[in-house]
This record gives C-alpha cells, structure tokens and sequence, in this order.
C-alpha cells in the first residue's frame, strides 16, 4: 500500500518537474495551468495502479472458505488504505503548485 502511494507520488511529480522544465511558467496562473496539464496526463497511470491493487482486493475481501477468517480482517485496511490512496493522487499536485506559486511570490517580494 505505502509501495503504490510513494510510486504515484514519484510518477506525478517526475512529470511535473519536466513540465516545469519544459515551460518555466513565470506567473502564478501559468503554474497553474502547467500543474493542470501535468495532473491530467499522470492521473491514468496512478488510478490504473491502485484501481487494480483494489480489484485484486476484492476477492480476498468476500472470500468464505477456509483461511478467510485470518485474511479478510488483513484486506480491509488495505483496502481503505488505497482509498486514501486515490486521495493522494490529487493531492501531490496541489502542494507541488503551491510550493511553486511560493517562490514565485517571494522572487516577486524581494524585487
């Protein structure tokens, strides 16, 4: 669980220090729109990733034979882990945006 949610978090901001690269974006609302563009490109891969990790949970998580009674209580909180996975997906571009927007506004301020 904590595998797939630091790889979604490396995958998105990978791509949003290339895209930051590629644009420079010099305002707060070309970081804006640049933080839009790169969200929207890695959002695919992320929820591919944990949608499937959740899938595979679900069998584990209505299974009745035997061995069900040591493993069901082990899949839910994996299970609600990657929910709040999926969280985290918008979450990492959202501070990396305004981790940015900070330092433009301080190159602004000291000007």
């Amino acid at each position: 669980m904590f595998g797939i949610a630091s790889d979604n978090g490396v995958v998105q901001s990978i791509y949003l220090n290339q895209v930051f690269e590629e644009h420079k974006p010099p305002s707060i609302q070309q970081i804006r729109e640049a933080t839009v563009i790169a969200a929207q490109r890695r959002v695919r891969p992320c929820l591919m990733t944990s949608v499937a990790t959740i899938l595979a949970l679900i069998p584990v998580l209505t299974s009745t034979g035997r061995g069900s009674d040591i493993m069901v209580p082990m899949a839910i909180p994996s299970f609600g882990g990657m929910l709040i996975v999926l969280i985290s997906i918008f979450v990492v571009p959202v501070l990396y945006c305004w981790i940015k927007e900070t330092k433009i506004h301080r190159q602004h301020l000291t000007q």
